[in-house]
């Protein structure tokens, strides 16, 4: 007979008080921890927008519908609509969700059979409230415009690339509490823009390692933007924390008045990015003011299935 971990811990440990979320949180740990080592994790996708530039975490003012983000040479502005405002928090796992269908449909326009499966995809529970959450989440996701603009220096001179374009073209989904839709009825059209975007940089991540970080957004930026720049860096490099170019300009989470709470925030995202990533290469520099990134320990990554 199977004996769940939960029953172990509760026979061996009476004295432990460990939550159903803390448990199930670790047990998913443990999994992502397998898959990596026998280089088989299941595979979500994500565009490059999004993996240098975070979405907000909390929902911005209702008069806010302008959002920037810079890293380094890279700057998005998010412009949201009037009527449905900005996305944001979990938003972010919509637009995971279409790059990776995009991806593994291999096409502009995507189907899927209900909206439960988003939900399923990142291990969500299913219920009136979320059904809610996933209709405003398309909304302003489908309402809401994008400004990206890239600059690089090639030999003596300086190419500059800007784009503004809408997430979504055309969009028909069928919203049911129960799970069912009629095969096909559910299908989104991305923008030329978008979908060029994301064929042309599709970023992996862990899609079991994205189910347990789902619920906490800024961490999930981190972990993402960790694995793809600790991946194309040439070497040891320290990213600043602070000003123009620091981490905070370019991760989606609210200011922080001191940067001691930042650095305290910071060091408590990488103890549970270690946890899912035991190697990975980033630490806050002794100075306090940079964190430092090798992709020594990041070659060691594999992902090889979808």
């Amino acid at each position: 007979m199977l004996v769940k971990a939960e029953t172990i811990l509760r026979e061996s440990h009476g004295d432990l008080l460990v939550s159903r979320y803390r448990l199930k949180q670790a047990e998913g740990i443990a999994l992502v921890r397998t898959n990596r080592e026998e280089g088989r994790q299941p595979l979500a996708f994500a565009s490059r927008p999004f993996i240098l530039c975070g979405l907000p975490i909390r929902r911005p003012p209702s008069d806010q519908l302008l959002f920037e983000r810079r890293n380094g040479n890279f700057l998005l502005q998010i412009t949201g609509h009037p009527q449905f405002g900005l996305p944001f928090g979990q938003d972010r796992l919509v637009l995971i969700y279409l790059a990776t269908l995009a991806v593994r449909q291999k096409s502009q326009t995507v189907r899927f059979r209900a909206a439960a499966e988003m939900l399923d995809t990142f291990g969500m529970a299913k219920g009136g409230k979320e059904y809610r959450r996933i209709v405003a989440a398309f909304e302003r996701i489908f309402g809401a415009s994008m400004f990206f603009s890239t600059e690089s220096t090639r030999s003596t001179a300086t190419v500059i690339h800007r784009s503004r374009f809408n997430f979504l073209k055309e969009a028909e989904i069928w919203y049911s509490r129960s799970g069912y839709a009629p095969p096909g009825q559910n299908t989104i059209t991305l923008s030329d823009e978008f979908y060029a975007e994301i064929s042309s940089h599709p970023i992996p991540a862990d899609l079991e390692a994205i189910k347990i970080l789902a619920a906490a957004p800024a961490l999930l930026d981190l972990f993402m933007w960790l694995s793809y720049r600790c991946f194309v860096a040439k070497g040891p490099e320290s990213i600043p924390l602070f000003g123009p170019s620091g981490l905070t300009q370019q991760l989606g989470c609210v200011e922080y008045s001191r940067p001691s709470r930042f650095r305290a925030m910071l060091e408590q995202w990488l103890r549970t990015i270690r946890a899912l990533w035991p190697g990975c290469p980033a630490a806050i520099g002794a100075d306090g003011q940079n964190l430092k990134i090798d992709r020594r320990a990041a070659v060691q990554v594999r992902f090889s299935g979808q």
